[in-house]
């Protein structure tokens, strides 16, 4: 068994035209947690693990929480406040069974289309900097709780990953919120890496959050290039568009991270620039610094860090943070 974690405090700040905020705040490069993992070998080629991670909010000592039926607030089974759920292993609470035929693997677990997000971003999925488009697959666009996945094995680089969630409705329950299911195809060879992902799920009775995306990148060794598109697709309501291009360098004893990411639906557009800088102190130690600033147009009123902005209105942000793993 491993036990492992991160934990991640940065000072932030957040400024926009109706009021700004400053916050000691968690994970502004890589997301705190503590985690407990391990594999026993069954011979003939088959292991079975599992994997329990929890997320930390490090900055005042508190969990993070969880979402045990992958419904919105207010559901029959509700999503309780982070803060008063304590531990939970929100972030991964899996077993599997894996051999030459791939993995399977149940639990609570990320969603195919969340990993094309996180994997071609810079920024990854933390901090001041990360896409704004990012996460509009509501509930589950990042995990789902209740799922069964499978994990194929490398085909010539090709790589295929399909998950169904469930939202443990009762039969006579029409809407059958929280049900769903997704898919990822990936392919890697050398430098190249680009990936499809989709997914689907109910939110209400006759409603579904459909999310797809494209990403890729490209290592020239002197930078690493990323792109990548989504669609989110909501019964009822306009399409939101999302995009990214952006980069990272090495620089010195760290890299450089750029990014241009936005987002759109309907009138409402926001464009972000974000600009960082990460310093190795060692493998397991990184200072970090991260600059953005986002403009607004057609009703959109994007605020960052906290921060709040008129419509049409721009606001920046910053984060100066230490990252520590083991």
């Amino acid at each position: 068994m491993t036990l492992f974690g991160v934990v991640d405090a940065a000072y932030a700040k957040g400024t926009g035209t109706v009021s700004s905020k400053t916050q000691l705040k968690n994970s502004g490069y890589n997301s705190s947690r503590i985690g407990f993992r391990g594999v026993e070998d069954l011979g003939g080629g088959l292991k079975a693990s599992f994997w329990l991670e929890a997320g930390v909010n490090n900055d005042d000592g508190s969990g993070a929480g969880t979402n045990n039926n992958n419904q919105a607030a207010g559901a029959t089974d509700p999503v309780l406040n982070a803060r008063n759920q304590g531990l939970t292993f929100n972030r991964r609470s899996t077993v599997s069974v894996e051999g030459n035929f791939g993995e399977v693997r149940l639990g609570r677990d990320y969603t195919p289309q969340f990993w094309t997000e996180t994997a071609y971003d810079p920024f990854g999925t933390n901090g001041v900097g990360t896409n704004i488009a990012f996460n509009k697959g509501g509930v589950t666009g990042v995990r789902a709780s209740n799922s069964i996945g499978y994990l194929s094995p490398s085909f010539s680089g090709v790589k295929v990953w399909a998950q169904a969630y469930m939202g443990e409705n009762a039969s006579t329950d029409a809407a059958k919120a929280g049900d769903g299911n997704a898919f990822r195809v990936s392919y890697d060879n050398g430098p190249l890496s680009v990936a499809l992902a989709s997914s689907s799920t109910k939110t209400g009775l006759n409603v579904k959050n459909k999310t797809s995306n494209i990403g890729g990148s490209y290592d020239l060794g002197v930078a690493k290039l990323f792109a990548q598109t989504n669609k989110t697709k909501i019964d009822g309501a306009k399409d939101i568009k999302g995009g990214l291009f952006g980069a990272t360098a090495p620089v010195g004893a760290g890299t450089v991270r750029v990014a241009m990411s936005s987002t759109a639906q309907g009138d409402a557009k926001s464009n972000q620039f974000a600009l960082g800088y990460v310093y190795s102190l060692s493998k397991r130690t990184d200072l970090y610094a991260t600059y953005a600033s986002v403009k607004n147009k057609g009703g959109a009123a994007v605020a960052l860090n906290g921060s709040v902005t008129a419509a049409n209105a721009k606001s920046t942000g910053y984060d100066f943070g230490v990252k520590h793993s083991f």
